[in-house]
């Protein structure tokens, strides 16, 4: 899969130094897998939140932190829609951010 844009989680790691590990492994597990369908995305993180408009929802640093991705399956593009504290998702809308 391709991701868009590492340089966000960058940006984000680099302000929340205790993310980048999680951070980093999950973009290279991303980049790796071959996800067609949000059952594959589950098989492997099951805590993740599958939402409409072709939103997933990571756990990351055991929920600490939250991941927001809309993938385009059919072209194998993960787009980066925010990462923070689960505090900060809480503010936003995760089907339109």
């Amino acid at each position: 899969m391709r991701v868009i844009s590492l340089k966000t989680l960058k940006d984000y790691w680099r302000r929340e130094a205790s993310a980048e590990e999680e951070l980093r492994a999950w973009h290279a597990e991303a980049k790796n897998a071959a996800w067609k369908t949000p059952a594959d995305i589950k098989a492997k993180y099951k805590e993740a939140s599958i939402l409409k408009a072709r939103r997933v929802v990571f756990n990351i640093c055991g929920n600490k932190y939250r991941l927001v991705v809309r993938i385009n399956y059919q072209y194998a593009v993960i787009y980066i829609r925010f990462v923070g504290t689960h505090k900060e998702y809480d503010k936003i809308d995760a089907e339109t951010i």
